[in-house]
């Protein structure tokens, strides 16, 4: 069979591209290395799938633009091609029904990202694109008018070409990063690629001790190490970035969506042992504020002990370690806490200084950042600028965003618009 576009991987964005192109009538064929379809859908949401943040196209991409309005920018025809509203109406006409969770985050009513992967692939099956699996792409070449991809199976042609395979988060899912080579063959420039949303580690034995503390609220700063400003504290001039969500404390150091959405600084800096987390443990409240609640409370807490005070502030545990940290013992008398030892337990509070060894990388980063330079790319629709009718869509591009659903938003409406002007362009 004779195919008018060959689309490469099968997963978030090559699938939307598939149904589209197919829809639009062009003959469609889309090759995916492993044995099944979507396998990082499967993965995702801790197998529910974040399909997408409860928001409208402006949203999205202003989410985007708090780590690069050039990304922003660039995503604006595809996200007016396919904007959040319009993959939930497609997503429920497959009878996935969705559902808002209180952070706007939208996950199927089901909790299974299978009926996600499931209705995506369904939908490009009835268009009439033909999904082949098992299809490890071997090489890539171009001869006169026609794409030619060798795979392990045979050879495939067409005149149009698709990359949708991803960065190189989740390598175990099969990202590993093929489509960066295909697009320098062809010319493509790479922005190097690093993970991004990835747990962050640190070797303070403190934190590590409290693995399985969540806090649903906290807020996280970078900073570059200044000895003066270990003893007076950071200034808000001096953070390279914030972010504020819900934090967990792990084995290796700090996951959740506030580290996630951090670690993009540190893994893209030359010199991460420089670095260092400010922590707000408690973001809601100014230090100030802060302080003077702390005071009070041991004030009138006269006899209490004070280990029996700080679970006011906080889960027992890190109420615990700020106590221990602050060389405080939890028996002490409330009304025998100084001045001094009230500003320092605000300030581990508050104003937390944590050394940073790194990050868990690509092995658990949810995306990648870096991939084929945007300079090179049409946003409006999504072709080379140096080859026609090849077409770049999804993770491979240098498109990063932050976690809630935001970088599969892209991923689906990047896709789309892929698709549809692959199928327009004759």
């Amino acid at each position: 069979m004779q195919y008018d576009l060959i689309i490469v991987g099968a997963g978030a964005a090559g699938l939307f591209a598939a149904a589209r192109a197919a829809e639009c009538g062009c003959r469609t064929l889309l090759l995916e290395k492993n044995n099944q379809a979507g396998v990082k859908i499967l993965m995702s949401g801790g197998t529910r799938c974040n399909i997408t943040h409860a928001t409208d196209q402006l949203g999205i991409a202003a989410a985007f633009a708090k780590f690069d309005r050039k990304q922003a920018d660039f995503l604006r025809s595809s996200l007016a091609a396919l904007p959040p509203e319009r993959v939930i109406e497609l997503l429920e006409a497959q009878n996935v029904r969705t559902k808002v969770e209180d952070t706007g985050k939208i996950f199927p009513v089901s909790n299974k990202a299978i009926d996600v992967r499931d209705a995506l692939l369904n939908r490009a099956i009835d268009y009439g694109a033909v999904i082949q699996v098992n299809q490890s792409v071997q090489s890539v070449r171009r001869e006169a008018d026609a794409f030619i991809l060798d795979t392990v199976a045979g050879s495939f042609t067409a005149r149009r070409l698709l990359i949708t395979s991803g960065g190189q988060s989740y390598p175990g899912c099969g990202t590993t990063g093929d489509g960066y080579g295909w697009a320098r063959q062809f010319g493509h420039t790479i922005v190097n690629p690093v993970p991004a949303l990835t747990p962050v580690t640190t070797d303070e034995a403190w934190v590590r001790d409290l693995k399985g503390i969540t806090l649903p609220d906290a807020a996280l700063s970078i900073v570059r190490y200044d000895p003066a400003r270990e003893v007076t504290g950071y200034s808000a001039k001096q953070f390279l970035d914030t972010r504020r969500s819900s934090l967990l404390f792990t084995h290796f150091g700090l996951s959740g969506p506030a580290a996630l959405d951090i670690s993009r600084v540190i893994t893209r800096d030359r010199d991460r042992s420089q670095l260092r987390l400010v922590c707000d443990f408690l973001p809601q409240t100014g230090f100030e504020q802060f302080q003077t609640q702390l005071a009070n409370a041991f004030r009138d807490g006269g006899r209490k002990q004070v280990g029996s005070i700080m679970p006011e502030f906080g889960p027992k545990r890190l109420a615990e370690t700020s106590l221990a940290c602050c060389e405080i013992l939890p028996e002490t008398r409330a009304a025998e806490v100084s001045k001094k030892q009230v500003r320092r337990l605000a300030a581990f509070l508050k104003a937390c200084i944590i050394p940073i060894s790194g990050t868990l990388g690509f092995k658990k980063a949810e995306v990648t950042a870096g991939g084929v330079s945007l300079d090179e790319v049409d946003s409006r629709t999504m072709q080379s600028k140096l080859i026609d009718g090849l077409y770049f869509a999804g993770e491979v591009l240098d498109i990063d965003g932050p976690i809630g659903g935001f970088n599969f938003q892209a991923a689906f409406s990047t896709g789309w618009l892929a698709g549809q002007s692959a199928a327009s362009s004759g």
